[in-house]
């Protein structure tokens, strides 16, 4: 075990030293510099002068070539040093960490939400494999699955922001939270927090509810009709049992690789989602350095979703031990 942990960090680190190479190199070759979206570059009249943009760029590191800027970059990175943003002149990890929390907030509960209702509707959809009411589940998955996310919130906001403005079922439109926030008691803060969280998660939700409920419906339709199903079947074992019990137990290796997979997004957000919900998370961020140029964030934001996507697939492998014995790593 010890020496399949090693050869995967090495791995991961030398995955991690190309991904982020190659993302500096094409961030770096975008049209456009940090310089040109400077806020103060915008008015005619405080334009600077020749010398001013050198001293500038040397400022934010645009004097050096590719190369050398990605080396400086990668050596401060092992110190621990980020940089600072450019649009926001702050440390790169203060910015990230001011979103990671807002992001956690739709993300955890869209997960959690999505596998506790896909794994019994999977389940259903397989017992009753056939039947009306599975065709209709299936029906409406389907749907789910075909309607764009940022449609589907669309429509909820003209729904319950606009069309149910002033009835006990009203939601907020959009934001984090409400205006009058900082005169609200606790549970009052609380309730605004939850309301505005609602429609986001929703749409958060039903997309990987659809994807991971006929996910789970496929590969017990493949296990199912093994030899030993049969054989439990034979020997009287109850449905309940036999599908639990036998059939789910050995679907969970795919099962396990789709959680692992689920890491990053924990951290990813959804840009779209976030910009129709003006929800200041990682996704927003993600799409306001690439418009800004803010190299720094952009790497920064890139190593984190990079790590955890390769924190995930070890978690996978790691699991693979545990539900099925006869996987080894010695």
């Amino acid at each position: 075990m010890a020496g399949y942990l090693i050869r995967r960090v090495l791995l991961g680190l030398l995955t991690l030293l190309l991904i982020t190479m190659a993302v500096y190199g094409l961030i770096r070759m975008m049209p456009g510099d940090p310089l040109a979206t400077d806020a103060a570059m915008m008015n005619p009249e405080k334009m600077p002068s020749a010398e001013d943009l050198q001293r500038m760029k040397a400022v934010y590191g645009l004097d050096k070539s590719v190369p050398e800027a990605y080396i400086h970059w990668l050596g401060n990175m092992f110190q621990g040093d980020f940089g600072s943003s450019f649009a926001e002149k702050k440390p790169v990890l203060d910015v990230i960490g001011a979103r990671v929390v807002n992001t956690l907030k739709l993300t955890v509960p869209s997960l959690v939400l999505a596998y506790l209702f896909a794994i019994p509707i999977g389940l259903f959809s397989t017992a009753r494999s056939g039947k009306a009411d599975e065709r209709l589940v299936g029906v409406v998955l389907y749907m789910l699955y075909a309607i764009p996310s940022f449609i589907a919130a669309l429509f909820l906001q003209l729904l319950f922001a606009v069309k149910l403005e002033g009835t006990a079922f009203e939601l907020p439109l959009m934001g984090i939270k409400g205006d009058e926030y900082e005169s609200l008691t606790d549970v009052q803060k609380a309730w605004d927090q939850l309301s505005h969280m609602i429609l986001p998660v929703i749409s958060f939700t039903y997309v990987s509810l659809a994807y991971y409920s006929r996910f789970i419906k496929a590969n017990m339709e493949e296990v199912i009709r093994q030899d030993y199903i049969r054989t439990a079947k034979a020997k009287g074992l109850g449905p309940v049992r036999i599908m639990i019990h036998h059939a789910f137990r050995n679907t969970l290796i795919p099962f396990v690789t789709l959680l692992g997979l689920s890491l990053p997004a924990l951290l990813g957000g959804a840009i779209i989602l976030e910009q129709v919900f003006n929800w200041p998370g990682m996704g927003q961020l993600y799409f306001r350095s690439i418009l800004t140029r803010d190299y720094p964030v952009i790497m920064g934001l890139t190593l984190a979703l990079s790590v955890l996507t390769l924190l995930g697939q070890l978690f996978a492998d790691m699991l693979y031990a545990f539900v099925d014995p006869r996987i080894s790593y010695k």
